[in-house]
């Protein structure tokens, strides 16, 4: 092994290796485990929140891939419609062409060209990351065989009357042209107005006020709207409005819609441009009028005067017409969520058009009792209660887009506005011919389908489906699938919908849902924040001008800009480090707990590349003790006390491992494994393995013994860390497993180990706890009184039990040596000791004779006082800071906390020194 752990030496080729040799695929034997990777945007690259999800599903795969298993992670990626044929058309039109210049063959074909020279950004990274997928079924949504697939389920909808035709509202994208769902909507805050307008009542001179925030949109009502128990306002139900600026008369209806609380308690229904009036106006039958055109320009259903206005325009022209007929009450400010396309960043409206549906209640109701009678877990269980709530209230789902990039839709019409819709053209002529009686021309749609009716059927698309391939017999339901949160309606739903219908079961047994990576202060990531981190430069680091352009590039407000730049060069003045990809991995683990929100503090990721260094050293460390040391076979290895502890704890370790990453506690699973390696193996037993292996005293049985030990148990434990830090465990482990009697080529296909393999040794564990306890005090005596490791002391140590003195009688070599003492000695009553250092370690009182320890009790006062000087004035700053109430009011709660800790362990440390002063005084008596 190299003296020092460096990650870019060994990641990339040991990576290489395991592809080259074909180790990700299934084994073909064993009980089936699979994991649907959810399939990355084919533009993007690959983010903070994918890296944690791959993860943890990479972890639960290698573990099972190394308990056997038939594993098949299926990888992928997703065509994403909208965001793909906007960086294509982004392309064209800086050269000056436009989409429709080309025609939809030819964009079409351009599309295909960008994905064959960008498509493999996204399997770069995942194999930087150290994903075991199985890249010989890498699936790609648009590929022939899922979108054989995709024609297949559509048209099986519409044969059995769940797919239709209809006209309703939609989010347009003025500027995309296309319906988007609602993921794709932004809807953020934005400061607006509220605008206040008079009605006439058709008979009478009174007006009626109506609050807006849309003006324009007026010229498309259709009714007013107010509650039916609403004392003011009921006497006028059924009595009609003069609509200002159309001549128009419109009704007054009664709907339990209608806040009373909130403005006037009027409201304006505009059911062609309101998805709640939408809702008001069906149940009221009440007329539709579409007032935009695709490009949200106001079209021929408007008076004269307004007919093909920009909307924006067209607000400015009401509200001015309406103020010079004296009809604005009032404008107010008013903050108001704005929806625009996630894309374009266009304002969208709801608008009326033809679409393509799948009826959802039917495939609903089938999902919803797959979760009810446990087909189906949710973990954490709490997101249940959010699948249920939403599959109880599901409204049918728009699945066309006006895109070009996509499935398109397969339908075609003839020139009597008749539909048919086949599996092929060939087909559709076919069914044409039947209804007409002779070939007649036909026009195929030109809609895509959105990107998630595809993705609903990646379980089993990837696998094969319609056919009935051994795949999809072996793999199919799969294992679990692990997502966010935020898709789990989008998605997860649709997915478990479309399994049970056409998969004739679940997609997966269980639904691990993850929090979302956000910021070190919880914020989200994003661009316009820069707080955006590549894990690739975690990975391999990066210099500070390289992020500091990676972060403001494609930044249009200066200020915004300088900003970003500044809080950039202020937190990573000398850029980011290289941590490497085992770093980062466990850092992940560690951070998986069931919570919502997942804050990535660097601080963490800087521990973990420590841990990483620790655990290389305690290898290099063992193979020194273990290289030019031939087994002998005629020798029985016997185990000290310690081997038998170390070898009791991994395997408490191991059963702790297991038991929480099958719960998906990843966070305690690395807990676990952090604290064995760092503080058990590392900490203690290499230091008591020492004594043994150094001092001629032990026998070569004892030597046997421990060296064996030192082998077995780093292997097993690297066996056990393999899932969450494949490349450094890989690497060690070639090195190690020979000496512990360990053959094979790589560790992906070792056993993971299991408790039975390190059986639980109680009285080991038992017997090391006072050796353990006056080894500890004898070091906390030195760190006290900054008495060097060189220096030797007698220690007193009275013990709360006697069997606790057997163990320190029966290992004192062993623990004068670690503890560097002269000699130990049992007493039972501290008062006739001398002025003494003590220590109290898990009931064991451990005493250190002052004399021993310190030449000069003046000189060392005075160390104590300057120490106790420093104490008590943090103490002061501390208190000080939580005396300002303001500070305590508003800072954050986790702040003040530390704060009040800081607090107590200040006065703890002024205690201790002044007990010290005390002891050293004595000496000079």
């Amino acid at each position: 092994m190299q003296k020092a752990y460096d990650p870019k030496d060994i990641e990339q080729r040991i990576y290489q290796h395991w592809e080259c040799r074909g180790w990700f695929r299934p084994s073909g034997s064993g009980e089936p485990y699979c994991i649907m990777i959810p399939p990355p945007n084919v533009t993007g690259t690959l983010h903070m929140g994918h890296a944690f999800q791959h993860t943890l599903m990479d972890a639960l795969t290698r573990l099972n891939r190394m308990d056997g298993r038939n594993t098949l992670w299926q990888p992928g990626t997703d065509h994403a419609g909208i965001a793909t044929q906007m960086v294509v058309e982004r392309q064209l039109n800086a050269k000056g062409v436009h989409r429709r210049d080309l025609g939809r063959e030819d964009f079409v074909k351009r599309v295909w060209d960008w994905k064959a020279q960008s498509g493999d950004v996204i399997s770069r990274q995942e194999r930087r990351l150290g994903n075991s997928v199985d890249w010989s079924r890498d699936r790609f949504t648009m590929d022939e065989g899922l979108s054989r697939a995709v024609t297949e389920v559509f048209v099986s909808l519409f044969e059995q009357g769940l797919i239709y035709r209809g006209k309703r509202l939609v989010n347009w994208d003025p500027v995309l042209h296309t319906a988007l769902s609602d993921l794709e909507v932004l809807a953020e805050a934005e400061q607006g107005s509220l605008w206040h307008f008079r009605y006439p009542l058709a008979d009478e001179s009174v007006h009626r006020v109506f609050a807006t925030t849309r003006p324009e949109t007026m010229l498309g009502d259709t009714a007013v709207a107010v509650h039916p128990e609403d004392e003011r306002y009921r006497h006028l139900i059924g009595k009609q409005l003069r609509l200002p600026l159309t001549d128009r008369l419109i009704p007054i209806i009664g709907d339990d819609y209608v806040d009373p609380a909130f403005g006037s308690g009027c409201v304006k229904i505009t059911p062609g441009h309101d998805f709640n009036d939408y809702e008001i106006g069906k149940r009221h039958d009440l007329p539709l009028i579409n007032i935009f055109d695709a490009n949200a320009v106001l079209n021929d259903e408007v008076p004269q005067a307004y007919r093909g206005l920009d909307r924006f325009d067209a607000r400015k022209r009401v509200i001015a017409d309406l103020e010079s007929l004296d009809l604005v009450e009032k404008i107010e400010p008013h903050t108001l969520p704005v929806p625009r396309g996630d894309r374009s960043g266009a304002v969208l409206e709801p608008w009326l058009t033809d679409q393509w549906y799948v009826r959802i209640a039917p495939l609903a109701e089938p999902a919803i009792k797959a979760v009810e009678d446990g087909r189906i877990r949710f973990v954490p269980e709490n997101w249940s209660k959010t699948y249920f709530q939403w599959m109880h209230n599901i409204q049918d789902w728009c699945i066309s887009r006006q895109l070009w990039w996509g499935h398109q839709v397969p339908a075609w019409y003839d020139d009597q506005g008749n539909i048919y819709v086949a599996r092929s053209e060939t087909e559709a002529r076919q069914q044409a011919r039947t209804k007409r009686g002779s070939d007649v021309a036909l026009t195929r749609d030109d809609d895509v389908l959105d990107t998630w009716f595809s993705s609903a059927l990646w379980p089993f698309s990837t696998l094969g489906w319609p056919e009935q391939t051994n795949e999809l017999k072996t793999f199919y339901p799969t294992s679990v699938l692990v997502t966010g949160f935020d898709i789990i309606f989008f998605w997860v739903a649709r997915m478990i919908m479309m399994g049970l219908k056409f998969a004739g079961d679940v997609p997966f047994r269980e639904i691990y849902i993850t929090g979302l990576i956000r910021d070190e202060h919880g914020e989200k990531m994003s661009k316009s924040k820069g707080n955006i981190i590549d894990p690739l430069d975690l990975i391999d680091g990066i210099d500070l001008e390289s992020l500091v352009a990676k972060r403001t590039t494609g930044l249009m407000q200066p200020h915004l800009k300088g900003k970003i730049e500044k809080n950039t060069r202020k937190q990573f003045p000398q850029g980011i480090p290289a941590y490497g990809t085992d770093a980062l991995r466990f850092t992940f683990c560690a951070l998986a707990t069931m919570g919502r929100d997942i804050r990535f503090d660097l601080g963490r990721i800087d521990g973990y590349k420590n841990f990483c260094n620790k655990l290389w050293n305690a290898a290099r460390y063992v193979l020194m003790n273990l290289e030019g040391e031939a087994v002998n076979p005629a020798l029985t290895p016997s185990l000290t006390v310690a081997d038998r502890w170390i070898r009791s704890r991994l395997g408490a370790t191991i059963e702790e491992a297991r038991t929480r990453i099958a719960e998906y506690r990843f966070d305690l699973a690395a807990q676990a494994l952090y604290e064995f390696a760092w503080y058990e193996y590392c900490d203690w037993y290499l230091e008591l393995s020492k004594p043994t292996l150094q001092s001629e005293n032990a026998s070569p049985e004892q030597k046997a013994g421990t060296r064996e030990t030192l082998a077995t148990v780093l292997e097993a434990y690297l066996r056990l860390l393999h899932p969450l830090m494949p490349f450094i465990t890989e690497e060690i482990w070639q090195s190690v497993a020979p000496h512990a009697q360990r053959t094979g080529e790589t560790i992906m296909l070792q056993p993971y180990p299991k408790r039975a393999e390190f059986p639980l040794d109680a009285d080991a564990e038992r017997a090391i706890t006072p050796i353990k306890a006056v080894i500890l005090g004898a070091r906390q005596i030195r760190g006290q009184l900054d008495v060097p490791r060189s220096r030797q002391m007698p220690l007193y140590v009275k013990t709360p039990h006697s069997e606790s003195w057997n163990e320190i009688g029966a290992n004192l070599q062993l623990i004068k040596a670690l503890a560097n003492a002269t000699e130990i000695t049992h007493i039972e009553d501290e008062r006739h000791l001398p002025p003494t250092a003590m220590q109290l370690v898990d009931g064991h009182v451990i005493h250190a004779p002052l004399s021993s320890l310190i030449d000069d009790a003046e000189v060392e006062l005075v160390r104590l006082a300057k120490r106790k000087v420093k104490a008590a004035q943090e103490l002061a700053k501390f208190v000080a800071k939580l005396s300002n109430q303001n500070f305590v009011a508003n800072a954050p709660a986790e702040i003040v906390e530390q704060d009040r800790a800081r607090i107590a362990d200040f006065k703890q440390q002024i205690a201790e020194i002044e007990e010290q002063e005390r002891r050293v005084a004595l000496l000079k008596r």
